[in-house]
């Protein structure tokens, strides 16, 4: 198979290998790109102690980069803002480690921002789709997307109705311009909202591109759920809070936390 050559985009993976199921999903993911995509892969791993894992298993496929990071909490804003910083591309894929999209949808997606139709894309639209344990085991032994696009009704679909978390593409210029990442967000969840809203508040606008996620099922703990209704509250409040400042506030709250 030919691969794409998007030579100009770079897919950004921030990680934290919480179980042996997170490192099987990343290396399918890198797999998958790279199969089908001649693009840079970026991937910084956050961890207590570098295993060497990671770069043992993909070897040349990606950029790697490691963090000593001692909290349990994945301060996954903060990392992928690192990664931001690595990146040469005009365009930049945020991707986490778990999702499998059709490469036509992210050729598309690169192509709507390269024709200058918006800044930023979710080569997905409605369907973000957990593939269950039983539908990813199979995947993985023969990494065929038809195991995935042929049972989709065998799927649990995830926050719908209109989605905005595991994967986007930006223009890297525009990104910057809006603040990149809110690193005020720490821990899972949120983060995906506050972002359309600030977007939105500085004059962005987003497109998707039709077709399907799938997200590999993995065991979920501290770093994929609420910690506890408060904790939700308050990001929830911290959303509301970013949706109610003009654009010169927005911009000055961003200067704010690019300077800490």
């Amino acid at each position: 198979m030919n691969k794409a050559s998007l030579q100009d985009i770079s897919f950004l993976i921030p990680v934290r290998l919480d179980s042996v199921i997170r490192l099987e999903n990343l290396m399918v993911v890198i797999d998958f790109l790279h199969h089908h995509l001649r693009s840079p892969i970026l991937v910084l791993e956050a961890s207590a102690y570098k295993t060497g894992i990671i770069s043992a298993l993909a070897g040349n496929k990606i950029n790697y980069w490691f963090e000593e990071d001692r909290d349990d909490i994945f301060h996954r804003t903060k990392y992928i803002n690192t990664l931001v910083g690595f990146s040469k591309t005009p365009f930049v894929a945020i991707w986490d480690c778990d999702v499998i999209i059709p490469p036509k949808q992210i050729i598309a997606a690169l192509k709507c921002m390269k024709d200058g139709e918006s800044s930023f894309v979710f080569p997905y639209a409605k369907e973000f789709l957990d593939t269950g344990m039983i539908l990813r085991e199979i995947f993985i032994k023969n990494r065929d997307l038809t195991v995935f696009t042929s049972h989709k009704a065998k799927m649990m679909s995830m926050y719908g109705p209109d989605p905005i978390g595991g994967a986007f593409l930006a223009n890297l210029q525009d990104y910057k311009a809006t603040g990149i990442e809110n690193p005020n967000f720490y821990g899972w969840g949120r983060e995906d909202g506050e972002r359309i809203h600030r977007w939105k508040g500085l004059g962005y606008n987003h497109n998707r591109i039709d077709g399907p996620l799938f997200h590999l099922s993995h065991p979920r703990g501290i770093n994929s759920s609420f910690h506890s209704n408060r904790e939700d509250q308050g990001k929830w409040n911290d959303i509301l809070y970013i949706k109610s400042l003009g654009k010169k506030e927005l911009n000055n709250k961003i200067q704010e936390w690019s300077q800490s």
